[in-house]
């Protein structure tokens, strides 16, 4: 009797357990998004600290970020890089599309047993290491 049950997130998608490659997990998910939230906060400063701008400056870090190096700025320093679940380029419209269910929250934090949240999922892009 064969089992269906993965052993590691990221195994039915062809992914190694551990290293370059792998899914990124949640402590390095949880850094990257500190610090664009945390680069957002600051910069939002300069516009008096506005809630929403802070939320609006965030979402443009990922926008701008996300199609360009990979990964923002926080998923770069945390070794992390964002693709397709092919593997190919994001493109524009997957980073807009994750962007904004990121910054509505509860789709980040559902997720599925390869620890992709519902925001990768919906754009079809995973969250993996880089180093």
């Amino acid at each position: 009797m064969t089992s269906t049950a993965q052993e590691y997130p990221g195994e039915r998608l062809g992914l190694p357990e551990s290293g370059p490659g792998s899914i990124g997990r949640l402590g390095r998910r949880v850094g990257a998004l500190f610090v664009d939230y945390g680069a957002a906060y600051l910069i939002s400063g300069f516009f008096g600290w506005d809630p929403l701008a802070i939320l609006g400056i965030f979402a443009l870090i990922q926008i701008a970020f996300l199609p360009t190096l990979q990964g923002s700025p926080g998923h770069r320093i945390f070794g992390l890089t964002l693709q397709r679940v092919d593997g190919g380029w994001v493109g524009l419209w997957r980073p807009v599309l994750r962007t904004l269910l990121l910054i509505v929250v509860i789709p980040a934090v559902i997720w599925d047993p390869d620890q992709r949240g519902l925001h990768d999922k919906a754009a079809g892009t995973v969250l993996l290491r880089s180093r």
